[in-house]
Order: C-alpha cells, then structure tokens, then sequence
C-alpha cells in the first residue's frame, strides 16, 4: 500500500549493475521491507525465469539453505566429496537457465552471507532485507507510509463502509489514530485488524486506549493467525533492542541508553548538541559513533537535517517503556530537565525573528517539561519552563498561544509552593501582562493587584519586583486612560528602580519611557520629550542599535513630535522604527502593525491619502491575523482606516 515508487526503484536498482547486483531494503523493524520484497518477487516473478529463491539467515546457515532449495526444487544433487562452499557454488553453475533473483529475509550481519555471493554470474540478483545499513551495497531505506496511504491501509483492513462511518463522526480521528502509530504499517495492520474485530469500538476509543496502554495494548501485540508478519510491535523491536545490547562500546553511555535519553525528548526532531549537553562528561564522538553506527544504522533514528534527529513515536514509546526499567532512569530524567530549564531561562523578553528561529527547535522538548516532567525540576526554576515558552509566543504576537502557558504556570506554582511564594508573584504578574497585551484589562487589573500585594509581603518595597509592579500596574491604568491613578505609580517606579538598580539599566530606561508616554497621552509634551530622548540614548547605548526596545523608543517619539505637528521630525523616526522592527521581529508582528498604523496617521495628517491607505490596510492584515478582532489595536486601526475614507471621499 502506497509503495508504488519503492517498488520501481527497486527494479532499477537490481537492473543497474552488470555483474551480480546486490540491492537491499533497509528499515526499521515492522515498517515494511518483507512485505515489499515479497510484492517485488510476485509482480517481477516473470522476470526470473530461473526462480525465486527466498532464504532466511536468522533460520540458519545460507550455504546450507541454499543446497536444500536446489536438491528439493532444482534436483540438483552436489558432489558430497566437495566441501561445503564448493557444493553452493555448483549449485549456483548448475542453476536453471534465466536470471535469479535470490533474496535474503533479515539479515543481522552482511559479513556472514558474502563469501556466497563473490563470484555469482551476472545472472544472479540478490535482494536482502535488514534493519541495518550494509555498507556499499545500493540500499532503498525503507520509511513509515505517507499519511494518505496510512490511511488507505486502514480503509482496507476495515472496509469502506466502516471507514467512512467513522470519519462522519470525525472527520480527523483516522488521521490522528494513524499518526499516533507513526504511520507505521505493522501498526496499522494490527490496530485495523483488532478494530475489524471489534465492530462497536470506535477510532476515538481506541487511540485512548491506546494512549492508556501505550505498546502493552494488545492490539499492537497480537498478531492475527493469517497475518505474515507474526510479531507485534514490542516484538519487533525487541530485536533490535537485544542488537544494541550485544554492540561493543567505549564511552560510560551504551547504545541502549542512549537511546532511552533520546525517550524523554519530546515527539519532535532533536538537536544533537541539546543531547550532548544532557550527558556533559561523555565524549561528544563516543556518543557521534553510538548514533552512527548503531542508532541510526539500526533504522532506530532519523536524521532529519543538520545536526538534527528524531525517534518515531512508537520506538520512542519503546526506548521509555525500557527506561523505566533502568537505573539511570531518574538520572537521565533531571540531566534532562536541567539542559531544558537552562534553554528556557536564555529565550529573551523580547526575542527577535532571528532569535526566535533559533529557539523554535527547542521548544517542543521544553514544552515536554513542563508538561510531563514537572516534578524534576526544582522550585527555583519551576516556572522557567512554562515561561520560556511563553516568552517565545507572547514575542511573536501569539497571545493566544502563550495564554496556556502562563494560566498552567500559575496553576502548578500554586500547587507546589503555595498562595504565599514570590514565584506565585511573578506568575501572577506574567499572565496579567499577557492579558494586559490582549486588551483584556479588567481581567489584567486583579491580577496585577494581587502581585502587587504579594510582593509587597514578601519582599517589601524596597525590591525591583515590586517596581517592576508599580510600573506594569500603571500603564495597565494609562492604557484605561486613568491618568491620575497611573501618574504616582509611574513615578514611584522610576524613583525606586533609580535607586535600587542604577541611572545605567535597562529597567530605568523603561520607567523614563513609560512617564514619557503617561505624559505624551496628557498632552504634556514638554515634560515627554526629555525623558524620551534620555530613554532612547539609554537603550541605544545598553542594548545596542538593533533592538526591539530601541524601535520602541524610536516609535514613540516619533509620535511625540507627530502629536506637536512637527512631522518632517517625526517621519524618518516612524520609518527607521519600521524597517528595524520588520528587520527584528518579521513582517507578521502586531508592533510592525503599529508602526505602520503611526506612519499612516502621520501621512493622513499631512494629506497623503493613498499613502495613509496603504499602510492601514498592512496593518490590519497583521492583526486580523495575529490578534482578535475586538483588540483595542485592530479597533483603532479599523477606525483609523474608516475615518481615512470618510474624509477622503467627503473631499471628492
């Protein structure tokens, strides 16, 4: 099913050389490779008009196997005066005219097999199958199906008219139930053939049993009588299991090991040097050869790119169903806790686009953490996990997704350390942020009072936590337009991050923008203006040229000098702010959106309409995108645009 194109470059491989060709199938155990040099020796049979010769070398001795195929199908009888290699190769001399395909079923080692194959006429092919690479042989490895033929051989195990009563259900539970078993045929074929058994249980069941289960659900270990393949998955794979046991080693890491530390990433491609930095006192090319040689030639591993790797799901399932038996099993789990909380801890407030492409690989296994392996990380890093991956959302403009993240940390740290933790603060004080993003200000506000006063308990007021608060709380009130109340926290703020942290921080340069802005809003623009500027020197000379809080500060006095209608200040300003957060954060940012909203007030004050026009339109486009339609952002910029062609049209 779905191996059309393997089959034919099977033939071409077997046709292409002149003197015996030797073409093998390679894979991992249960993806197929009997099957497809079974349907090649039947849709080729006409070919080989000197037979088919089918040999097991896991059942014996090929020589031996050989001599009995020809006496018993060939009536050939060798000189029994020969010794036994020369009694193959009369076989081989007296075989029946036409060319041969001869295939051998399993191979573990190539090297036992070869002295045979040596000397062979040109008319000979041989054919082998392996879990294993086999050198320079020409090899087709063999992959899991295609999702669609995936789904072919389920429709066929079951019946149409089964298939497709369940799909009414749900049009996705097929897919889902496939991609659960990692498109993996021998799984296909033996969950489709419990399913044919159980006419009442439903797709939806099944995956949850076994996700319950897992490789100890009898539909995945019960072979039917007729079924060729007579192993079930935790069979199959035991084979090569007990291979990576017998392989010799240097390093303190085995093989096995190995590939149980490799379990607890997530189902998701791997970086190798996140595995490295798992095991640090290893050697990097002791463990490079594990991988190579064994891993990766046993078809247990992938490589999926540049130093990237993955594990399909249900070997994974494998590699941690043997973990819980070894052990380094609790070892392993907090080297790799570790390794993930340090990644997490490294993604910025406010990653760039470039950034955010280099931790985006990383995220699948942080999320692993958090949401599986929670207990092995310890208090003081508990909501770096959840966190990490939050920041990496919140900096593309995703709220929504990094809302899951921010409401589960809020959740476990209350669970583990308590109402009363400074963690719980700052979780609280996390997800009133990302609602404060969201325009969800009366959710954001309660939130922020309650970090607010924590901090307060626990630390005092004389902690940059809880200046951080008086600050996040104020804009929350300056966004609200409740000047008067966002005034004396700003205020606050600033004096108390002066003294605490020094004029020469980041977090100073925040609070003189933030009272910048409170009194921008105010039309106090002689008080803004210095503070902006200082701020905008401050980030320029801490943080560099290029960075996204440097657009900010850009940005925004730009708007301060549009506010005073000096525009021919403000519009190098607006575009330098653009083109750097284009340059940082990508073209589908919501504070892209911004900038190009603020360019376009500005070119509709000085009466560049279709100018205007353009960019409100490239606004809105990012936030119908990114942002819900009832955020405060995509309701200005709609009636920014609205406004625009009001007055545009009125002056027609």
């Amino acid at each position: 099913m779905g191996r059309g194109e393997e089959l034919q470059t099977l033939h071409e491989l077997l046709q292409q050389n002149q003197q015996v060709a030797i073409a093998a199938i390679a894979g991992m155990g249960g993806v197929g490779k009997t099957e497809l040099a079974l349907q090649y020796a039947i849709q080729q049979r006409d070919s080989y008009q000197g037979g088919i010769c089918w040999l097991l070398p896991k059942s014996g001795d090929i020589g031996v196997q050989i001599v009995q195929f020809a006496r018993i199908q060939l009536d050939l009888n060798p000189p029994e005066d020969l010794d036994f290699s020369a009694q193959v190769q009369y076989c081989f001399r007296n075989w029946r005219e036409g060319e041969v395909l001869l295939v051998l079923d399993d191979i573990a080692d190539y090297r036992e097999v070869k002295p045979y194959f040596t000397s062979l006429s040109s008319r000979f092919k041989v054919l082998m199958t392996s879990r294993q690479q086999l050198g320079r042989i020409a090899t087709l490895s063999l992959d899991v199906l295609q999702p669609e033929a995936a789904l072919e051989l389920l429709k066929s195990i079951l019946g149409k008219e089964r298939f497709e009563r369940e799909n009414q259900r749900n049009p996705q539970v097929g897919l889902q139930l496939c991609e659960w078993l990692g498109y993996l045929p021998l799984g296909l074929e033996l969950v489709g053939r419990y399913l044919a058994r159980k006419p009442d249980l439903s797709f939806a069941e099944m995956r949850r049993r076994l996700e319950k289960k897992r490789l100890e659900q009898p539909a995945l270990n019960k072979p039917e009588p007729d079924m060729r393949e007579q192993r079930g998955v935790l069979e199959a794979f035991e084979l090569s299991w007990q291979e990576l046991e017998d392989a010799p080693c240097r390093g303190g890491v085995t093989p096995p090991l190995l590939g149980c530390l490799l379990s607890l990433f997530a189902a998701a491609p791997i970086p190798w040097n996140l595995v490295e930095q798992c095991l640090p006192e290893e050697d990097g090319e002791d463990l490079e050869e594990i991988r190579d040689d064994k891993l990766l030639n046993l078809h247990l591993l992938q490589r999926k790119g540049e130093g990237i790797y993955q594990l399909h799901p249900l070997l994974r399932e494998f590699f941690q169903y043997k973990l819980t038996g070894l052990d380094k099993a609790e070892e392993f789990k907090h080297y790799f806790c570790r390794v993930m909380v340090a990644v997490a801890k490294d993604i910025p407030q406010t990653p760039t686009f470039e950034q955010i492409n280099n931790f985006a690989p990383v995220i699948p296994h942080i999320a692993e953490v958090a949401n599986n392996l929670i207990q092995y990380v310890s208090d003081d890093d508990l909501i770096s996990p959840f966190f990490g991956n939050a920041k990496f959302y919140t900096g593309q403009g995703l709220y929504d997704q990094a809302a899951p993240w921010f409401e589960q940390c809020l959740e476990v740290t209350k669970r583990r350390l308590g109402e009363e933790h400074r963690l719980v603060a700052t979780s609280l004080n996390n997800l009133a942020s990302l609602y404060d993003s969201q325009g969800k200000y009366s959710q954001a506000e309660p939130l922020y009072l309650q970090a607010l006063e924590l901090w307060r308990r626990l630390l005092g007021e004389e902690h940059p936590d809880f200046a951080q608060s008086l600050n996040n709380l104020a804009s929350l009130y300056r966004s609200q337009g409740k000047y008067s109340q966002a005034e004396p926290l700003y205020l606050q703020a600033l004096e108390l991050t002066r003294r605490l942290l020094d004029e020469e921080h980041p977090d100073y340069a925040t609070s003189l923008n933030n009272l910048a802005s409170l009194y921008r809003s105010q039309g106090k623009y002689n008080q803004a203006e210095p503070l902006y500027v200082q701020a905008l020197e401050l980030r320029r000379r801490l943080l560099g040229e290029k960075h996204p809080d440097v657009a900010s500060s850009l940005n925004n006095l730009a708007s301060l000098y549009r506010s005073q209608g000096k525009y021919s200040q403000a519009e190098p300003l607006y575009v330098q702010a653009l083109e750097l957060r284009r340059c940082l954060l990508g073209e589908e940012h919501p504070n892209v959106a911004t900038s190009l909203n603020n360019l376009a007030e500005l070119y509709r004050s000085q009466g560049k309409h279709s100018q205007a026009e353009l960019l409100y339109v490239q606004a809105l486009e990012i936030l119908d995108h990114r942002l819900a339609l009832d955020h405060p952002l995509a309701v200005i910029v709609r009636k920014n645009l609205a406004f625009l062609r009001a007055q545009f049209y009125s002056e027609q």
